[in-house]
């Protein structure tokens, strides 16, 4: 398996797994010139792209879709909020792609709809959970004991709440439909990591109400034993895992 957070936060967002030979984007939030620029930086030709998975409709996920679309022609799998273009597929509740199970979880954002994906092949397994304002216990049982989690960390409550950011916007942040903070994040980890669990990748991190470094100290407090890395707003190094 490998991982690759071409980008991550408010700027945009995408992600590259591969898996059993498969290769994945989720999300498009940036443009697709710089989407090709780091695919190729790290030796994957866009063309080879077999999938792209949506989150949801909010710009900062879908900005470069459409023409990354329009020239590699890639199978999109999105919600039924996304506007449609070409091929472009409602996307099940579960799907098998190349004999990779992909199963939705549903998230609680201020989008009308949103998910998070869970990837599951033979014995590797990625969950990818970021926008949404808290984890539900149905979710929370489909992601137990996975390899890889991909978790949103946005915010240092403390953090946030000293920024300029008006309150209306704060308590969007804050409230069920808005990002998960560090205190919540591991709280969530600490429920669902188990003995198979190899990797934590942190990301959607606020640039104004959070730093790595919070971050990575929140989690680490309580999670000191399964390596971490933190997905800055320009991405992180390709994961082999």
């Amino acid at each position: 398996m490998r991982i690759k957070i071409l980008a991550s936060g408010s700027s945009g967002n995408c992600t590259y797994i591969e898996l059993n030979n498969t290769r994945f984007l989720i999300d498009v939030g940036i443009s697709s010139k710089i989407v090709e620029e780091k695919l190729k930086k790290n030796h994957i030709n866009p063309k080879n792209i077999d999938y792209i998975l949506i989150t949801h409709a909010h710009d900062d996920h879908i900005k470069g879709l459409i023409n990354f679309v329009k020239k590699y022609n890639v199978p999109v799998y999105f919600s039924k909020a996304v506007i449609a273009y070409n091929n472009f597929i409602i996307m099940e509740e579960e799907k098998s792609f190349n004999q990779i199970k992909v199963t939705c979880l549903k998230t609680s954002h201020d989008s009308e709809e949103s998910y998070g994906f869970l990837l599951e092949y033979q014995d590797e397994s990625v969950v990818y959970l970021t926008d949404t304002g808290y984890v539900n216990q149905k979710i929370k049982e489909k992601i137990k004991n996975k390899k890889v989690y991909i978790m949103e960390s946005n915010h240092d409550v403390s953090m946030l709440m000293k920024t300029n950011r008006t309150h209306h916007l704060k308590m969007r942040i804050l409230g069920d439909s808005g990002h998960l903070s560090n205190e919540a994040c591991v709280q969530c980890l600490c429920q669902i990591i188990g003995k198979n669990t190899k990797k934590i990748i942190l990301a959607h991190l606020s640039e104004e109400a959070n730093t790595p470094e919070q971050a990575l100290k929140i989690i680490k407090a309580k999670i000191d034993y399964i390596p971490i890395v933190v997905a800055k707003r320009d991405g992180c190094e390709m994961l082999k895992i």
